[in-house]
C-alpha cells in the first residue's frame, strides 16, 4: 500500500519536465517540417501515395515494317516478273532466274529498242505479261526521251518496272544512260539499275568488247543480282 500510494502521488521532478518538453518540441518541428517539404514538393506525395508511378515499363514489341506494292493493272500478271532484253541479257539470263525464281526471259542478240517495245505489247495483249518487269535494252543503238515514253506507254500498268542502263564502248552509252534516268524520274513505277557504274568498277568481268560478260560468270551474277535486288527496293 505504501509502495501504491508513492507511485500515485508521485510528480515528475523539473529536469524530467524540461527533457519532456524538449522531446516534444523536436517531435512537433519535424511534423511541420515534414508537411513544409510536402506541401513544396507535391510529387514526393504522389510518389509515396503511388508507388507504381515510379516503375519504368520497357516495351519489347519490334517495330513493323510496312512495304506496299502497287497492284498492277489490266494486262499485267501479279506475282510474275517479266524480263525483256539484248544479247547483254543473254549472258546473265541463267543467274537471272537463280536470283528471281519463276522469272520469264525473252532476250535475243542485235535487239533494238522498238523490237523490245514490240515483244513486251505481244505479251501484254496475251495476257502473259508479268506485273513486274526488267527492260535490259538500249545496248545496240541510241534512245531518246520519247522512246522511253512510248515504252512506258506500254508499261504504265506495271507494278513495277527496272530498267537496266548499258555499259558499252559506244557514244550512245553515257546519253541513252541519261535517257533512263530521267525517264525513270516521270514515271513512280520505274527504277534503274546502275549497271554502268559497277561495271566500271570491275573491267575484268569482260570479253574483248567489254560490253558482253562471260555466259554464268562473276560479272554476270553480279548483274543478276544487282537487277534482283533493285527489283526488290525499288
Amino acid at each position: 500500500m505504501a509502495c501504491h500510494a508513492r507511485t500515485k502521488g508521485w510528480r515528475p521532478s523539473g529536469k524530467v519536465m524540461v527533457v519532456a518538453l524538449a522531446v516534444v518540441a523536436v517531435v512537433a518541428a519535424g511534423a511541420v517540417f515534414l508537411v513544409l517539404e510536402t506541401s513544396t514538393h507535391p510529387q514526393h506525395l504522389s510518389a509515396l501515395s503511388h508507388p507504381q508511378a515510379t516503375t519504368t515499363t520497357t516495351s519489347t514489341v519490334p517495330p513493323t515494317t510496312t512495304t506496299t506494292t502497287r497492284p498492277p493493272g489490266p494486262g499485267f500478271n501479279a506475282g510474275q516478273v517479266t524480263a525483256v532484253g539484248d544479247s547483254v541479257m543473254l549472258d546473265y539470263q541463267d543467274p537471272l532466274k537463280t536470283a528471281i525464281p519463276g522469272i520469264i526471259v525473252d532476250a535475243a542478240v542485235s535487239r533494238q529498242w522498238s523490237d523490245g517495245e514490240g515483244v513486251l505489247q505481244s505479251l501484254k495483249s496475251g495476257g502473259q505479261l508479268g506485273g513486274d518487269v526488267i527492260v535490259g535494252l538500249g545496248t545496240n543503238g541510241p534512245i531518246t526521251d520519247s522512246d522511253f515514253d512510248s515504252m512506258m506507254s506500254i508499261l504504265g500498268g506495271a507494278s513495277r518496272v527496272v530498267f537496266v542502263n548499258v555499259h558499252v564502248d559506244r557514244p550512245w552509252q553515257d546519253p541513252n544512260n541519261a535517257v533512263l534516268a530521267s525517264g525513270a524520274t516521270r514515271y513512280p513505277n520505274a527504277v534503274v539499275a546502275d549497271w554502268a557504274t559497277l561495271a566500271t568498277w570491275n573491267p575484268g568481268w569482260f570479253g574483248s568488247d567489254g560490253t558482253h560478260l562471260a555466259i554464268d560468270g562473276p560479272g554476270a551474277v553480279a548483274l543478276a543480282q544487282l537487277v534482283a535486288t533493285t527489283l526488290s527496293n525499288g
